[in-house]
């Protein structure tokens, strides 16, 4: 059943997280806590993979059906029984199947679920290998269950196909741990209608720190053997490489996890940067939360020359190409010029992104949440534009020269089937000169603007 726009066990869980009972039963008579809920895909360790996810109430059989014209395939997975450490009654089942020999570009029918009760059918196209893929790619921070603006806009983006992956760069459903769990579920629910279609391929955030991550570790399955803190995967020309911010500022979970995820970052950059790989995968794309630069009225790190993400790691992504880094945590958007150690470093004055001297960064943690937006300080010179509506940008590597992004606003749409008006006059192109020299960065030319960072942060 669906009741405004949720499924029954969508609304059943957002009437438990607020303290409303109600018991449901899922399709084909199956009850509740049987019936597979929150299923979603991610990539893989290879292209010939994907990874369906899901979750039950009760220990179930980890089974998906599928195929490219019936579901003759049948994979069986694994299941693991997660206990939330604050609330007793917080217990889930979390399954994960891993499909695999996938043929690229082919689309595949699948459900998943045991003979206790199955999911709805759900379909997925799998990547494909060639060169001249340009996948579209909409990534966004700091989307929660409760005021998720830009959750509408993107079903109905996965339904016309016009998004191929999603990047959501932390802070998740405000919290997945909150009310026992049950706001997590909802969240979930909601996003089934998206991720169960497209892969939704998730960066830690703050707002995940409870009991060591614990909520955010089972219900993800990212690539890599790190429980989804850090990894990396190639899609179309671009590296991405997904790494935690929060490694800083939780050190009571440890503080080696920042030595282990350096190390890692460091050899991941500079196998990336092997010339049979730049030459492949010419942009390499880094995503964390907490940002290096905003320009925000309130006291996060990101509005201190000593932003611990920045004085850990800039240096490392100036020396190893990074062309651009894509943040959240703040709520609204911006989009700085190319930039190093707070020295703009536009191509220039006339076409400041191409062949830039420097990482581009962007903070786009607009898709919405109970918090609200955030306040803009007056724009210092190195932001080249910023936005407080809710939203979401949208990247494409047209291909190994130029690289598109757009910010989609959700609060300026007009006709929701006209789709380039939801788009705000925000779009750019970013070039670089793929030649053996064009990662050897100099920014001798460009204005040093640290003396008017350390004049306003006395503002505060």
């Amino acid at each position: 059943m669906k009741m405004f726009g949720l499924t029954g066990v969508a609304f059943a869980a957002l009437f438990q997280a607020l303290g409303i009972g109600l018991f449901i039963s899922g399709s084909y008579g199956a009850p509740a806590y049987v019936y597979p809920m929150h299923v979603h895909l991610s990539y893989g360790e290879t292209d010939m993979q994907m990874v369906v996810t899901w979750t039950t109430y009760n220990s179930t059989d980890s089974v998906v059906e599928f195929g490219s014209t019936y579901l003759s395939n049948v994979v069986k997975g694994q299941v693991t029984k997660f206990f939330d450490a604050n609330d007793t009654n917080g217990i889930w089942y979390i399954h994960r199947v891993t499909l695999q020999d996938l043929k690229p570009g082919m689309k595949y029918y699948y459900h998943c679920g045991s003979d206790q009760g199955w999911s709805d059918l759900f379909f997925f196209t799998n990547r494909r290998t060639d060169i001249n893929w340009a996948p579209w790619i909409a990534a966004f921070g700091d989307m929660g269950s409760v005021n998720g603006r830009s959750i509408p806009r993107l079903q109905e983006e996965v339904a016309k196909g016009t998004i191929d992956v999603i990047l959501h760069v932390g802070d998740f459903a405000y919290d997945l741990d909150s009310n026992g769990g049950a706001m997590g579920d909802a969240f979930m629910q909601q996003i089934e209608s998206i991720a169960g279609y497209v892969p939704y391929m998730a960066t830690v955030g703050n707002h995940e720190n409870a009991m060591n991550f614990s909520h955010y570790k089972q219900r993800f399955s990212m690539p890599g053997d790190n429980q989804g803190i850090f990894y990396s995967y190639n899609l179309g020309r671009i590296h991405f490489v997904s790494i935690s911010t929060e490694v800083f500022y939780y050190t009571q979970y440890g503080t080696a996890q920042i030595e282990t995820q350096y190390n890692w970052l460091k050899k991941d950059l500079e196998k990336a940067n092997e010339p049979k790989n730049r030459e492949r995968y010419p942009w390499i794309v880094v995503l964390g939360h907490r940002p290096m630069y905003c320009a925000i009225a309130d006291t996060d790190d990101c509005d201190l020359v000593r932003d611990k993400v920045r004085v850990a790691l800039e240096q490392l992504f100036y020396e190893q190409g990074v062309d651009l880094e894509i943040w959240a945590h703040e709520h609204e958007y911006e989009r700085m010029y190319p930039m190093y150690n707070y020295t703009i470093c536009k191509g220039s004055e006339a076409y400041p992104y191409k062949n830039p001297a420097a990482p581009v960064h962007i903070v786009t943690g607009s898709a919405g949440c109970q918090e609200l937006h955030d306040t803009f300080l007056p724009q210092p010179k190195w932001v080249a534009k910023n936005v407080l509506d809710y939203g979401y940008t949208k990247l494409k590597a047209i291909n190994a020269t130029h690289l598109y992004l757009q910010q989609i606003s959700d609060d300026k749409q007009r006709i929701a089937s006209m789709y380039a008006r939801l788009v705000t006059p925000l779009g750019w192109y970013m070039r670089v000169n793929m030649s053996s020299t064009s990662h050897n960065r100099g920014c001798n030319s460009c204005a040093l603007m640290l003396t008017y960072v350390e004049e306003r942060n006395l503002m505060f």
